[in-house]
């Protein structure tokens, strides 16, 4: 059962004229941080100034897309479209290696695989991030 045509999706971003790189990027298969200048940690959810020490020094930067798993929990009901068609899911919280946590989904991965620490790759599914089971 997929989504009917006209329908209000709720798992499609409205990119804004600040956050249009990063989901351009993300089109393209590519994760984006923000970098302070200032005082060179990384941030995401992407601001245009740094949380950690207030400056507006910040410049959009690649991530290398390799994260730790943190927490998560599984959605088994969703009732916004498209979600109904895809519980069971996990929503999760990922360390990225630069740093920061994203909220993402875990995808190609069993519920009951999955473990606190264990490392996952970013994935792209219609130009958004999820993560996945870390090849090797």
């Amino acid at each position: 059962m997929g989504v009917p045509a006209g329908a209000v999706r709720f798992d499609l971003p409205e990119p804004d004229a600040f956050t249009r790189a990063y989901w351009d990027a993300a089109a393209e298969g590519r994760l984006l941080l923000r970098r302070c200048g200032a005082c060179g940690r990384a941030h995401h959810y992407p601001r245009e100034f740094c949380p950690h020490c207030w400056s507006d020094d910040v410049t959009w930067q690649r991530a290398t897309g390799r994260a730790t798993l943190y927490t998560w929990s599984v959605v088994h009901r969703n009732d916004l479209p498209p979600f109904g068609d895809r519980t069971p899911y996990v929503a999760a919280v990922v360390a990225l290696a630069e740093g920061p946590r994203m909220m993402t989904e875990v995808v190609d991965c069993p519920a009951g695989e999955l473990r606190p620490g264990m490392p996952v790759d970013v994935a792209f599914r219609a130009g958004v991030p999820v993560f996945r089971p870390a090849a090797g």
